[in-house]
This record gives structure tokens, C-alpha cells and sequence, in this order.
């Protein structure tokens, strides 16, 4: 701080009578009082731990101290460029001010002290300090790629670096803002240390618009960790898209916002290769896949083994689920599964649904022997946990712990065709 010289007003006035009338002072008037006068430079009373020119280091906290007996200091704010203000605490003796919430890595801080001298004059100091930058940045890449979703479509955000503590995972959780219009409840939930899946309590409305933003910049997540600039996300949501296989019935319904509009004969997985229960949401569409048993631990040349060329296949399984057509088992179709776990249908039909579901729009299967989808790891089986469940995956509930996401993690192989 400079050496600039300080002006004080020091007034005083005597008392005429021992008994003042209602509206009448002894003094001068109200501009005579100390708290009144203009604010003399501060700058030789005070010391801080913000270095001059150079940059201040984040994982220490800012200090304040009245250098000279005859003062003290009444109050101080500190904010960052964003207009986030810094936390500190006074103490009791107006001596000393300190941060109390951590600082900003790569920040530029205003600083405003307010003091007062021995007899009551105020005092007035504004400085600037920068911090250093994270040596370690912690960013979060959103997913899916800007669009237009179906309903069932949730958010991702992948971390650049692991975060296992859940207070660092609660400070991410806080960064990491979704926002829907209209407006939805909805949580994050951590499926493994560096990802995360976001999605509402309900489907998405139809129509919404979601905006996804980082807002870890600069913040302090841990242990000399900070976060870094993440690029924020917009996706639309298109009509509510469900479709529905029923493996007992062999038979699909599909409701655009709640009315059906067609039904389709299927077939489903056989026995042995039963197709996956449960919802599962529309990852992609291919026009043409070449389907090979071998890709899925079929031994070439055994009874099971197939090489064919497959069309409209839409995906709903990373490890290789579609619904697609399948001209080879019309007979079947209505009638019986005999498929190696996708949902076949004629081509007509393959290409009618193909042209009409969107990836994040939802297939569940119902009435299958086969298990249920995986919640994480083969695509999106988030929709299969309850409400409940999908809360306590969430750093910021204190009354449960994480459900075992990373059991289901890991994607079970299964036949399809």
C-alpha cells in the first residue's frame, strides 16, 4: 500500500445546558459527526498478505491486519470479476480480517476496507490482487453432442480427473448446472469416480429446452485441485417417442405423447439369448450393419452362428441390441421369438420405425426371461432405478450412500440378431 498522505476531520462540540429540546442538537448539525466526514486513505493502517505485482497463492488465505494502534477495521468485501464475494470473518477486536471460503485460482480480486481511527473517522483503502492459476484443472466435457433428443435422453459430463472425496464431489455437483424450460426436478448421479449422469424425475417434457453449464472455474474442488473452464452444452427435446416390445405378447406399440400409433408384430430374443427387459433409450441409427456371431462369442460354423446383412437397425445396447428388420423371420413375427435378443420385424415396418424414433427416445421391453437392462455401461439403463435410488447417487444426499453403480458398470455380452 502507498504512503499517500490521509486527511482527518477530527470535530467536537459542547454541550450548552444539561437539557436539549426535541429536534434541537448541541452540535452544528449532522454533517459535524465523525462518520460523517470524508473518508481519509487507509493505506497507513493497514497491511495485507497480498503481494504486490506478483500473485497471491490460493490455498492460503487472505489476511488483513490494522498495522497502527489507533485503528481499527469495520468492514471488508472482497469479489472476484464474476461478482462472487469472498467469505471472511472479522475479529472481535477489529484488528484483523481473514477469509474464511477458499480463493479462486486465476482470479482478479477488488478488495474494499472500510476502517475507523481513535476517533471515530473513517478510513477508506481499495486494492486489486490477482491469484495464481491451478497447476491441476479439473473441467467436465458435456454429453450428448448438441441436438435434438427424445424424452429419455440423459446428460452426461465426463471429468478430466478422478474425484473420489464426496465434499470435492458435492463442490462438482454444485458447478454442474442443468436447466430445463419448463423446469423439471432432476439430480446428477456418480457413476464412477470421473462420470456422471444427469436425468429428471420423470422423462423430459416434450418441447424443453435444456441448457448445461460448468461453472467450475476457478473454484477449489480439493487438495490443491481447481476447476477449469468447461464448455457448456443446448439440446432440444423432441415429441415423446415410447416404444414398447412385449415378449409375451410378440407384439410392439408405439404411443407418440401419449397415443398410439402403431402396433407391430415382433420377435424377441429365444431361449438362452432373451432379450434385455426393461427401458432402454434409442442410442443411434444405422441404415445397413453387418451382424456376425462371432463378434459376440458365437463360435463360427456352430448351429447359432450367423453373417447377414441387416437393415433400419436401430441401437439401443452398445453391446449390440437393435431393433431392426429382419425379413428372415416374418413367419415368427406376432407369433414366437426366435431371434439371438433383438427386437426383428418385417422391413416395411423396420423402416417406418427407423424414420420415426430419435436417439433419447425410449424402447422398453416387458414380459422377456432375459434380465434387466444394465443401469450404466451398455448404454442408457438410467430410467431403471427408482427415483429413490437414483437420489442417493448424488454427493449432495446426506441420508444414503451410492448405490453399487459400479456393478453395473460393466456391460454383459449378449447375442443379437
Amino acid at each position: 500500500m502507498n504512503d499517500t498522505p490521509r486527511i482527518r476531520t477530527v470535530l467536537s462540540c459542547t454541550l450548552l445546558g444539561l437539557t436539549v429540546t426535541a429536534g434541537v442538537s448541541a452540535c452544528a448539525g449532522s454533517g459535524d459527526h465523525p462518520l460523517s466526514a470524508r473518508p481519509y486513505d487507509a493505506a497507513d493502517d493497514l497491511t495485507t498478505n497480498a503481494p504486490e505485482g506478483g500473485k497471491a497463492d490460493p490455498e492460503k488465505p487472505l489476511e488483513i491486519t490494522a498495522k497502527n494502534d489507533d485503528a481499527r477495521i469495520a468492514d471488508v468485501t472482497a469479489t472476484d470479476e464474476s461478482g462472487h464475494h469472498l467469505a471472511g470473518e472479522l475479529t472481535a477486536d477489529g484488528r484483523k480480517w481473514r477469509s474464511t471460503a477458499a480463493l479462486a485460482a486465476g482470479a482478479r480480486y477488488t478488495v474494499r476496507v472500510s476502517t475507523e481511527d481513535e476517533d471515530g473517522a473513517p478510513g477508506a483503502r481499495t486494492f486489486t490482487f490477482e491469484t495464481a492459476p491451478a497447476k491441476r484443472a479439473l473441467t467436465a466435457t458435456f454429453g450428448p453432442e448438441a441436438g435434438k433428443y427424445g424424452v429419455g435422453q440423459p446428460i452426461t459430463a465426463e471429468l478430466s480427473l478422478p474425484v473420489k472425496d464426496k465434499a470435492a464431489r458435492a463442490v462438482v455437483e454444485r458447478a454442474l448446472k442443468v436447466r430445463s424450460v419448463p423446469a423439471v426436478q432432476g439430480s446428477w448421479y456418480w457413476v464412477d469416480d470421473k462420470k456422471l449422469h444427469f436425468r429428471p424425475k420423470e422423462y423430459w417434457p416434450a418441447g424443453a429446452a435444456i441448457t448445461v453449464t460448468g461453472n467450475l472455474d476457478g473454484i477449489k474442488v480439493g487438495d490443491k485441485l481447481y476447476g477449469g473452464a468447461s464448455k457448456p452444452l443446448k439440446l432440444t427435446i423432441g415429441d415423446r417417442i415410447e416404444a414398447v416390445a412385449d415378449a409375451g405378447s410378440h407384439y410392439m406399440t408405439v404411443r407418440r405423447n401419449g397415443e398410439v400409433i402403431n402396433t407391430i408384430p415382433v420377435t424377441t430374443g429365444k431361449p438362452g439369448f432373451s432379450t434385455r427387459n426393461g427401458i432402454k433409450v434409442v442410442l443411434g441409427k444405422e441404415y445397413f450393419v453387418r451382424m456376425r456371431s462371432t463378434t459376440v462369442g458365437i463360435a463360427e460354423g456352430s448351429s447359432e452362428s450367423y453373417d447377414l446383412p441387416v437393415y433400419y437397425a436401430t441401437r439401443v445396447t452398445w453391446s449390440g441390441e437393435y431393433v431392426h428388420a429382419a425379413p428372415w423371420s416374418v413367419g415368427s413375427q406376432g407369433v414366437d421369438n426366435v431371434s439371438h435378443g433383438c427386437v426383428g420385424m418385417s422391413t416395411d415396418n423396420a423402416a417406418w420405425f427407423f424414420k420415426t424414433v430419435s436417439p433419447g427416445d425410449i424402447v422398453s421391453v416387458v414380459n422377456s426371461y432375459g434380465d434387466t437392462m444394465d443401469t450404466f455401461g451398455n448404454g442408457f439403463g438410467d430410467w431403471n432405478l427408482s427415483w429413490d435410488k437414483w437420489r442417493h447417487g448424488s454427493a449432495l444426499v446426506t441420508d444414503g450412500t451410492n448405490p453399487t453403480a459400479t456393478e453395473d458398470a460393466k456391460a454383459r455380452l449378449r447375442p443379437s440378431l
